[in-house]
């Protein structure tokens, strides 16, 4: 089987390490990848907005199976366009993409398929924004409508900090806006309780979980700091309640699953459940439609099934009911930030100690925001890299993680260092 991965994250390097595991994976081309995947397949420079262009790379490679890996080439149509050209492609069309492109869109299907999740307004204008804080009161919770690379929610008993990103989302130029007419904002009630992400494979009908795992939002230890895309995460969760999975599958996935595939519009990839396990029961955060990142990096490697085939079963809608098959270990990542995250980042910085890193037994180093100058590894993002240990406990997992993470140099960098500890976290 020939994959082509679109994207060039540390998502990709991630799913690029997955699909290379499976037997059945003989070629893997990535576009355009990033210098950690080009170890594991051929890097393909391409717009991956462009749908056209990775329709002819698909047909001039022969490709079995596209793979979508960022959201933002989804919300486009990218996925439309690879199916209309008869190629497999594990990934949503554009109106099911809509569950991330907008979280307006995606509280409508929740409110039909009768999911649990916050109470929520979605504001259009300054004076509702207002009415809405003073309905729900502090701690606010401001989601950006559309797309914001993980930076679009604010969480903050501060009202001006509330209204201040409530008012940048209402000013967004229509350039800068994934959703279709007057910008949005989304204004939620504040749900209590430790957070977990659930993916779940979904075939258009059909929906099979993968392991939970819990990411940390927060830049600094102890949950302390502004919210990031992620500076790490850690699985299993041994503090979810027995059947929490099966729960999430039965109440969330399945019917939204069921309610895209009423509509015409079948969901087919992988549903992000965000949830919160609150005072007064489960409820959804959040939807994404694609892996999540850091998640990713800790719930594959404990994934025994082949990903590739799994992932094509999706995408030809052909998913078997036959439970997935997972290690007994535990995996714990931890993100390397570049100066400044999650603020103004400073790039270029060379990075060293990666060759020392990953000789600690049991640990990859998950490329997200690096670049190649003159034969050195240099920053070119906020997240630069993540390492991931894989370990029989939780313990050597956070243990070896650590030890890896000690032996890179960045200047300028910062991680958190109670990733996978004793606390877990409920922002």
């Amino acid at each position: 089987m020939k994959i082509l991965l679109i994207g060039s994250g540390g998502r990709e390097h991630a799913l690029a390490l997955a699909l290379r595991r499976d037997p059945a994976v003989t070629e893997l081309l990535i576009a355009p990848g990033n210098p950690g995947t080009a170890v594991l397949g051929e890097n393909i420079d391409v717009d991956i907005l462009d749908g056209g262009a990775i329709v002819e790379l698909a047909q001039d490679q022969d490709v079995d199976l596209v793979v979508v890996g960022p959201e933002a080439p989804l919300v486009a149509g990218i996925a439309d366009e690879v199916r209309a050209a008869g190629i497999a492609v594990f990934g949503p069309g554009q109106e099911a993409a809509r569950l991330e492109g907008s979280k307006a869109f995606a509280k409508e299907i929740m409110a039909v398929a009768d999911v649990p999740t916050a109470m929520a307004r979605v504001c259009t204008t300054a004076d509702q924004v207002e009415d809405a804080l003073d309905t729900f009161g502090p701690p606010f919770v401001v989601k950006d409508d559309g797309l914001a690379a993980g930076k679009g929610v604010v969480v903050t008993s501060d009202r001006s900090q509330a209204l201040s990103h409530a008012h940048a989302c209402l000013a967004k130029d229509e350039g800068d806006r994934t959703t279709k007419g007057q910008p949005a904002v989304v204004i939620e009630e504040y749900l209590d309780g430790p957070e977990l992400s659930l993916f779940c494979v979904c075939d258009g009908k059909n929906v099979v979980p993968l392991m939970p795992a819990q990411d940390f939002k927060r830049a600094f230890d102890g949950n302390e700091g502004p919210n990031t895309g992620g500076m790490g995460s850690y699985a299993p969760l041994p503090w979810i309640p027995d059947g929490l999975v099966d729960e999430v599958v039965a109440r969330v996935a399945q019917p939204v699953v069921d309610e895209m595939a009423h509509r015409g519009t079948p969901f087919i990839g992988l549903l992000y459940c965000g949830l919160a396990l609150t005072s007064r029961g489960l409820r959804v955060v959040e939807f994404n439609v694609r892996f999540g990142d850091p998640e990713t990096q800790v719930v594959l490697p404990l994934l025994k099934t082949p990903l590739g085939t799994l992932l094509m079963s999706a995408a030809q809608g052909r998913l078997s009911g036959s439970p997935l098959r997972w290690s007994d270990g535990a995996a714990v990542d931890v993100v390397l930030a570049a100066h400044g995250y999650p603020g103004k980042v400073r790039t270029g910085d060379t990075v060293r100690g990666l060759d020392a890193a990953a000789q600690v037994p049991g640990v990859d180093i998950i490329h997200a925001g690096t670049a190649v100058r003159q034969d050195h590894v240099v920053s070119a993002g906020g997240r630069v890299l993540a390492v991931v240990a894989s370990a029989d406990s939780p313990e050597a997992a956070r243990e070896a993680v650590y030890q890896a993470v000690e032996r890179i140099v960045l200047e300028g960098s910062h991680y958190r260092t109670d990733i996978g500890g004793q606390g877990i976290a409920t922002q």
